[in-house]
């Protein structure tokens, strides 16, 4: 049946209010659609059950290696590391030397790691990690004496108060957004422009700037107090260097796509080397 049939029989104010209302019903239903797909929902989750950290085998020093990116690539709070490895501070380490995960204290320098020749038993054998030279991580099985009596584990450093007068590091829509297990994202990813400024998120020093950290790209660690730490990874090009000293807000790379597959900043806060959501801590916006 024809649209003229129709508002012949209707008469011509009914059918204009049916096809008013017919309209209006098909702009509802475009709109509510479009609310669904393009809003984000980001979800302030306060739990911080993470994977736990790395507590067996040892890891060797390589060059540009530092304490601070070990104990970040391993889980650890840097403290208890130094702890666990007689390091005093300032934390300095040398190339081949041994950074130990286990019960066993100590850190002595290694120069050569070879694998054993027969198998032996699982007590008597450790994992040593070691990082060629294009960051990825790899493992080597040697044979250590066992230790009958295994030393107590070095207790974890207090947890201090949080930095205040926290910033965002860059600005940018959020695409994602920290997950509380730990095989995906330990912090937050803000979009932007391949050389935008990215900020520091409160004072502190700068303990890495590098690219050594597999899947961080050209990453900066800063450390805000003896508790808390941030990174900002991916960045085209770093504008600090180690021992550093920063102010909130000041520019210290320039967002970059390395180690990743689109421009982006990767943010982390880490309390004792544990990752905590960055949301909890950043102003609302």
């Amino acid at each position: 049946m024809s649209l003229t049939v129709i508002a012949q029989r209707m008469g011509i104010t009914s059918f204009q209010r049916l096809v008013t209302g017919l309209v209006l019903s098909t702009l509802l239903v475009g709109c509510s659609s479009n609310k669904s797909s393009d809003v984000r929902v980001i979800e302030r989750n306060k739990s911080v059950a993470q994977r736990p950290a790395v507590t067996t085998g040892q890891y060797v020093v390589r060059p540009k290696d530092t304490l601070f990116s070990i104990a970040f690539r391993y889980g650890w709070d840097y403290k208890a590391l130094a702890a666990r490895n007689n390091i005093p501070a300032p934390y300095t380490i040398h190339p081949g030397q041994t950074i130990r995960f286990d019960g066993r204290t100590g850190s002595t320098p290694t120069t050569v790691v070879g694998s054993a020749s027969s198998t032996p038993s699982s007590s008597s054998r450790t994992t040593v990690f070691r990082r060629p030279a294009n960051g990825a991580t790899s493992s080597t099985a040697v044979v250590v004496p066992s230790v009958a009596n295994k030393p107590a584990a070095v207790p974890m450093p207090a947890a201090g108060p949080a930095p205040t007068g926290w910033g965002w590091p860059s600005n940018g829509i959020l695409i994602g957004k920290f997950s509380s297990n730990g095989s995906l994202n330990k912090g937050i990813d803000i979009a932007g422009d391949l050389g935008q400024p990215v900020l520091a998120a409160s004072d502190g020093t700068v303990v890495y700037a590098g690219s050594g950290l597999r899947g961080y790209g050209e990453l900066v660690i800063i450390k805000h107090s003896d508790t808390y730490v941030s990174a900002y990874g991916h960045n085209r090009r770093l504008l600090v260097q180690e021992g550093q000293q920063v102010k909130v807000g000041q520019t210290i790379a320039e967002m970059g796509s390395t180690g990743t597959d689109r421009v982006k900043l990767h943010f982390e806060i880490r309390r004792q080397g544990k990752p905590v959501d960055p949301l909890q801590f950043l102003p609302r916006r």
